[in-house]
This record gives C-alpha cells, structure tokens and sequence, in this order.
C-alpha cells in the first residue's frame, strides 16, 4: 500500500486511474456530469504526463466509433460519458461487444431526457444492459479509482475480451469529494500490464477481418460466444478483485452484503444508495430487527447464484432501481433478482421501488419505512408492499 491520499471527486478520482492505465487512446466528447474526466485528462495529454492518443470529436458517437477503430487495431482504448452522451453511443456500443473489443469507458450516471434533467440516475446504464457490455456499479470514490484499474485487465483477458463500463452516480460521486488512497503509477502499471491483442489489424503477418458480415448461416453462434464470455466474466471478475485486494489491501467482490448473516428482511440496490441503507440497518439492528442489505456490483454479467444463495433464505426483500422500466411491474433490478429466485426452492416475498429518479436522493426516513413495511410482512401482520414508486408526489 502507498498510504498516500488525496481529496478528489470521482471525476478527478476516474482521470488519475486512466492516467496511471495511460491507454494509448483515448477519445471523448464533454457531457454534464462526465465532462471533468475528460477535462482533467486532457491536462495530462496537454502536460505530457500521459502519451496517450487523445482524439477529439464531434459526439459521443463518433467517440465510441473512434475507440473501436484503435482497438481494433490493437490499441487499449479508453472514453468516458453520460446520459445523452451514452444513448447517443447506443448503436455503437453493440458493435464494440460484438467485436469483443476490450474498450473501458467511465460513465458518470445521469437521468436520460425527457424532461430535460442533468442529475443523477440510472436510467441511462440500464438502457443499454443488453449491449454485450461488462457493467460495474460503484458505492463511493475509492470504489470507483480502484475498480477503473482493474476494468482493463477484465476486459482483455482471453476468455472474456468484452467491453467494460464501471458506473458511478452523477454528482453523488462524480462531484462529491472524498478521501482516496491512490496507488503508485507504477504499481498500478505493473497491476495492468501490457495490452498485447492475439489479433488486429494491424498485424500484417496474421492479417484478420473486423467487422464482418454474419447473415443467419453464422450469427446465432457469433452471439452465443458473446454469451459464453459473459459467463466466464463471472470467474474473472472476482479473480481480478481477489490480486488486487492480494496487492493493494482492498478487495472487491461481485457482491457487498451487509449484515445479512442472520438477516430475515433485506433491500438490494446498486450505487452509492448503499451507503443509505447501511444507516438504515444499523438503526433496525438496534431496536432488534434482523435487517441486513445486498448491493450489487457488477449487473452484467449478473451474479445470479450470489443472489439467490443470499436472498432465497430471508422472509421479505425490497428491491431499489434508480431506473424504470414502464411496462413491466418495477425496474430492471426488479425484474433480474425476481427471475433467478424463480426457481429457488424457498424465497422470500419481494416488494420493488423505483427511487431516485432525476437525482433525488433517498431519505433515510423513506428507506426506514419500506423496512418497517418489510418487518411487519416477515412477521405476517401485513401484505409486502406491491411495486411502486418510493415517495412520488401525487
């Protein structure tokens, strides 16, 4: 460890970790609240602290576009956006996966218009959960630095060389300041390694095809192999948290679970949220209410035998989304978590909230009232409370 600290928000938090990776390309256009990455990371071109290719566009489309061009030939390659920024990415986001083109990208998570909103949720992550990318939810800004460094090594390791974003609350993290303890440039180069691609197209010698066209003979197999690199991100991603904690003395898993050793009621939620609940809890434990909380870090892929091994014995279960899904009973946790209990041979009952939309953050006394609504359905004085929306005004 190098017991050195500093104060930064997670914009500045997110740039040194790319500084310290110093992908040889990087390409971006600014969007609230991710534009500081890029600001900040431009310093460090402009200074000649980092040698990287930094490649200015004229949107967040041809951003993207431009990082599968250089990973496709053989350069790691790194971006960073939001929101409209990441819709705006969409149709290229599928190209990057489908590629298996091991690009990180950082993206500060804002609602997605309309009505036009610059604050955080979401929404903007959960549109985009079937892209075929890698997603990373972060609970605070040491989260955040430590999980961009070990994204490229996630990304480009052979049995996976998918496309990772890790995803931090807008503002929340983004702007807020926290104490960070950072690593040693070279420690944290030694962590990531050299990217040396098995193929591109550069390599004259072993010339290959990007970007070919798969009609309905080969493409079914195309994406099965998507799949099946999802799958296998399972393993890694732990593996990879596992020498980072070994290195550095931090370790993350795909999974946080607070005080649910002996827990009958839980919620479950991705973010910063989670730091709410832990409040939460710890004030349910007091009066003797065996509440305990699961946060998820990683969505995709989604670490379903955690889940239901942590989730299936307890007795009521509320589940947070910071985004809606309209159409369907809750949000997208909702449906995932509700799905791979199916079949579980005893689960609890499960209420979801939809909550923070727009960035309005939860109260403690919001969230202290869905347990207490979870208390009395585990004690069979009450119904679990149907899915809904936490706290909307009429």
């Amino acid at each position: 460890m190098s017991n050195r600290f500093a104060a930064l928000t997670g914009n500045q938090a997110a740039a040194l970790a790319m500084r310290q990776i110093e992908p040889d390309v990087c390409a971006a256009y600014p969007i609230t609240p991710s534009t500081q990455v890029m600001e900040t990371y431009s310093q460090y071109v402009a200074d000649g602290a980092v040698r990287t290719e930094l490649v200015l566009v004229e949107s967040e489309h041809s951003a993207m576009s431009a990082c599968v061009g250089a990973a496709c030939a053989g350069a790691r390659a790194m971006t960073a956006t939001s929101s409209q920024g990441l819709a705006l990415m969409h149709e290229v986001l599928y190209i990057a996966a489908g590629l298996r083109l091991p690009i990180v990208m950082a993206v500060a998570n804002r609602a997605l218009s309309a009505p036009l909103n610059i604050h955080g949720d979401q929404s903007d992550t959960m549109g985009s959960r079937d892209a075929g990318w890698i997603q990373l939810y972060v609970r605070d800004v040491q989260e955040l630095y430590d999980t961009l460094i070990q994204a490229p090594r996630i990304a480009e390791h052979c049995e996976v060389m998918l496309p990772v974003m890790v995803c931090f609350d807008g503002f929340t993290l983004s702007h807020a300041i926290e104490r960070v303890e950072l690593l040693e440039d070279g420690a944290v180069r030694d962590f990531v390694g050299v990217y040396r691609p098995e193929r591109y197209l550069l390599d004259v010698e072993h010339p290959h095809t990007f970007g070919p066209a798969l009609l309905p003979d080969y493409y079914t197999e195309a994406k099965r192999q998507q799949r099946e690199a999802m799958s296998r991100a399972l393993e890694i991603i732990p593996h990879v948290a596992l020498e980072f904690g070994a290195r550095f003395g931090r370790a993350w898993g795909m999974v946080e679970a607070y005080r649910l050793e002996d827990a009958e009621i839980a919620a479950v939620v991705l973010g910063s949220t989670a730091g709410t609940l832990m409040e939460v809890v710890d004030r349910m434990r007091e009066r003797g209410v065996r509440a305990g909380m699961l946060r998820l870090r990683a969505f995709r892929p989604f670490p379903a035998e955690e889940v239901v091994r942590l989730l299936a014995p307890l007795k009521a279960v509320a589940i947070f989304d910071r985004a809606d899904s309209p159409g369907t009973p809750s949000g997208p946790l909702y449906e995932e978590i509700r799905s791979v209990l199916y079949d579980a041979p005893a689960r609890p009952r499960i209420s979801g909230m939809v909550y923070g939309l727009g960035g309005r953050e939860m109260l403690v006394e919001e969230a202290s009232a869905t347990y207490e609504a979870l208390e009395r359905a585990a004690a069979g004085t009450a119904e679990i409370p149907p899915p809904g929306y936490l706290s909307a005004r009429g």
